[in-house]
């Protein structure tokens, strides 16, 4: 048998909640209604809820809301900032247009920041901490919160793969200072075209996110701060509220599709699974990516592709500090170097059904040589 299972199915963006989505986005367009305006005002209210803060705004896309916040958090020149090396160029650049150093650092077992690790990496300069929500998990919240409270760092969470995801009950973008999340198409609540959003439960920093985000404008329209234009438009904010209200449908649908991964492929002692949907009590995680370590990973790869089946490597195959151009010339993180060697992502989204995974587990185990 043969088929095709692309690694992510973009028409479905639209199509899944296409009615509904096509009507909301004629109100709005008929309202002329583009720029801050009431549907921006619901989703954020909605969006509010469902993480369970005191403010979240729309902004234009994950990276304007991590440097938006870093500002707010004054970080600056002269500072550090500590982040995971496994994460998006976004990541990293957010920092380095704050003004501050990104200090990059080891992965660990989950593919999540390793606390040890960074611990070792702080300095007298260090001013902050990113946690890099990746992959639809969470990180060991509780280590990371430890850390910053010997040492005094804020906490600013790159949330953009992990709306939803939980630690011990809380939502992945509220540990800190301030949590971020991008609406990219392929994020697991994504609209048609980049957008973000920047959460928080400080009062200080959410009176200067609101400002940030509209030209260092406040609630008056006085300019007060240099700002910059980064507002999340009226449309993909519409269609995100529409999608906001079947999130928990799609989670719950990536999660039944990570159990039938997990079955399938457990038993394959050449590859490492993520964690199971079940594995920890503590961890809710909301499955944006399914990553596996593979021994053989780009013989797998281009197996795969002859099968019709779509796989991506992240982020490039590059960990933050493999980008030498960038000025990382020193810096040797070898657990996570290891990985990259490894790294490889299935498909994972609310389009496949249950053959779909089957096929590709089936392709996956013909590889290795399992029945």
């Amino acid at each position: 048998m043969s088929k095709k299972v692309p690694f992510f199915n973009y028409p479905w963006v639209y199509t899944q909640y296409e009615e509904e989505i096509l009507a909301k986005m004629k109100e709005v367009m008929n309202k002329g209604a583009f720029i801050l305006q009431s549907e921006l005002e619901q989703f954020e209210g909605n969006l509010k809820k469902f993480l369970n803060v005191k403010y979240a705004y729309g902004v234009a896309d994950g990276t304007n809301a991590l440097i938006i916040a870093l500002d707010a958090a004054g970080i600056g020149a002269g500072s550090e900032v500590i982040v995971t090396s496994h994460t998006y160029i976004a990541s990293a650049a957010s920092i380095h247009y704050s003004g501050a150093t990104v200090v990059p650092v080891e992965c660990g077992m989950d593919h999540m920041l390793d606390v040890a690790s960074a611990a070792k990496a702080v300095t007298k300069k260090t001013k902050a901490i990113m946690p890099v929500q990746l992959n639809g998990r969470t990180c060991e919240m509780d280590q990371v919160r430890e850390l910053s409270q010997k040492h005094n760092l804020r906490i600013i969470e790159d949330s953009a793969q992990a709306l939803g995801s939980k630690f011990n009950g809380q939502c992945a973008g509220t540990f800190g200072k301030a949590g971020t999340f991008s609406f990219y198409p392929a994020k697991v609540l994504g609209c048609f075209g980049d957008g973000g959003g920047v959460v928080t439960n400080d009062d200080e920093m959410g009176v200067k996110l609101a400002f940030l985000r509209d030209h260092g404008r406040n609630a008056t329209g006085e300019v007060v701060d240099w700002g910059t234009n980064s507002r999340l438009d009226n449309l993909q904010a519409a269609v995100l509220d529409v999608k906001l209200k079947y999130y928990m449908n799609d989670i719950d649908r990536r999660r039944e599709l990570a159990y039938l991964y997990d079955s399938e492929l457990k038993s394959i002692p050449d590859l490492e699974l993520p964690p199971s949907p079940d594995n920890d009590s503590r961890h809710f995680d909301i499955y944006q990516n399914y990553e596996i370590v593979a021994e053989k990973r780009d013989e797998l790869k281009s197996f795969l592709t002859g099968s019709g089946i779509g796989t991506l490597i992240q982020f490039g195959g590059k960990a933050i500090h493999q980008h030498k151009e960038l000025g990382f010339e020193d810096i040797s993180l070898p657990y996570t170097e290891e990985l990259y060697s490894k790294f490889i992502m299935l498909p994972m989204n609310t389009s496949l059904s249950n053959d779909d995974v089957f096929y590709v587990c089936s392709k996956v185990k013909e590889f290795y040589g399992v029945s």
